[in-house]
C-alpha cells in the first residue's frame, strides 16, 4: 500500500469517518425522508450539538426497538445475552466494538444493551 493511502486511511479511522457515513446512510434508509440532503444536514447539526451536548445524538433505534433486538438475542428469556452476541448485535448496527470492556464471559441485561448501543 502506498504512503499516500495509508495516510488517507489513517486519517478516515482516525475521525471514524466511515462510521459516520454508515449511521447517516441507515438513518437515511430508514427514515426514507422527502428531502434527504436536508435530512442529513439536520442529522449532522443534531450530531454537531449531541458532541456539544446541546442536544440530543440522531438515534436509528429508540427504546422499544433495542427491546426488540434484545429478546431477539435472548431467545430462552434468560434476562441477559452473552459478549459475543452483543457484539454481533453491535456489529450489525454497524457500531464500533473496539472499545468494549465486556470479557466474553460478561452477561449484558436489557438494561446495559440499551444504555451501551
Amino acid at each position: 500500500m502506498a504512503a499516500g493511502e495509508r495516510q488517507c486511511r489513517d486519517y478516515l479511522e482516525r475521525h471514524r469517518i466511515p462510521e459516520l457515513l454508515h449511521r447517516l446512510g441507515a438513518l437515511l434508509l430508514y427514515h426514507r425522508p422527502e428531502r434527504p440532503r436536508e435530512f442529513l444536514i439536520q442529522a449532522l447539526e443534531r450530531v454537531k450539538a449531541g458532541k456539544r451536548a446541546e442536544g440530543e445524538y440522531p438515534y436509528l433505534m429508540d427504546e422499544a426497538n433495542l427491546a426488540a433486538m434484545f429478546q431477539l438475542l435472548d431467545v430462552v428469556g434468560q434476562g441477559h445475552i452473552t459478549a459475543v452476541q452483543y457484539r454481533e448485535a453491535l456489529k450489525t448496527l454497524g457500531l464500533s466494538t473496539e472499545d468494549l470492556q465486556f470479557g466474553d464471559d460478561a452477561h449484558i441485561t436489557l438494561d446495559v444493551f440499551k444504555e451501551e448501543v
